[in-house]
């Protein structure tokens, strides 16, 4: 087993704090957060400490800070030079995680999401999947990324996860409204959608469009409701925003 340690401590640390334990890796977390430190020592048995020990007590170390005060945070602390680094930080480069890291060298970046204590979440990795694989699969899929540009695309398209969440809050509210049933309407789309794509096989590209038209064949409602949404402009908003998100990961707005 290895010896974790994790510089932040908030929601995005504390589901692979939680799954890493599960697994009987070394955990030790910062104080930074301390409420949610107290309560993963408190559940999942993982030492708190500052963060200069978490460095001295581990081997692998996430950087899971705000990228607006990383900066500070990490300057004053004596890395080693074996340490392998993970950052789930957005908008930090490899260039600058590699000077504030110094003289470790073995640094990684991904995009982990809440669920991944449960399984299921694709973790993409850049320049090289080899740490997380052993760490995370096979509950959670790593994707090597060896581009940096192409893996700063990764989060534009995760930033499309609450938008999928404002379309199925819309959907269960109209269903609501026309049933008076709040609660099931929420409990409807949401499995809906869930059971849907749990079931997919992973097959590549094609999967997805494919799933599509067999659903929305000509006639059906389906081919109503797609229909609709491409009339409405729908698919020009989504790609327009992503090409706004995809600027300012590259500095351009």
């Amino acid at each position: 087993m290895s010896r974790i340690g994790f510089i932040g401590t908030g929601h995005i640390a504390a589901p692979m704090v939680r799954f890493l334990a599960d697994q009987g890796h070394q955990i030790t977390v910062s104080e930074r957060n301390a409420e949610v430190a107290a309560s993963l020592a408190a559940s999942d048995g993982v030492a708190v400490a500052d963060n200069q020990a978490v460095l001295d007590a581990s081997d692998i170390v996430f950087l899971c800070l705000r990228p607006h005060v990383a900066a500070d945070i990490l300057k004053p602390l004596i890395f080693r030079a074996d340490h392998q680094i993970v950052s789930v930080m957005a908008g930090i480069s490899l260039e600058a995680l590699g000077a504030a890291c110094a003289p470790a060298r073995d640094i990684t970046m991904t995009i982990p999401l809440g669920y991944l204590e449960k399984g299921g979440c694709p973790l993409p990795a850049c320049p090289s999947p080899g740490v997380l694989k052993p760490l995370f699969e096979p509950e959670n899929p790593v994707l090597g990324v060896p581009d940096e540009a192409a893996f700063n695309m990764h989060f534009a398209v995760c930033a499309f996860v609450p938008g999928v969440l404002d379309l199925m809050t819309t959907s269960a509210a109209w269903l609501a409204a026309q049933t008076g049933d709040a609660d099931q309407a929420a409990r409807y789309t949401r499995q809906l959608l869930a059971g849907f794509l749990a079931a997919l096989p992973d097959e590549g590209a094609a999967l997805l469009p494919a799933e599509r038209d067999a659903l929305a064949t000509q006639g059906t409602l389906s081919a109503q409701m797609t229909n609709g949404l491409q009339e409405g402009g729908a698919h020009t908003a989504l790609t327009r925003t992503l090409d706004s998100i995809a600027d300012r990961l590259k500095g351009e707005t």
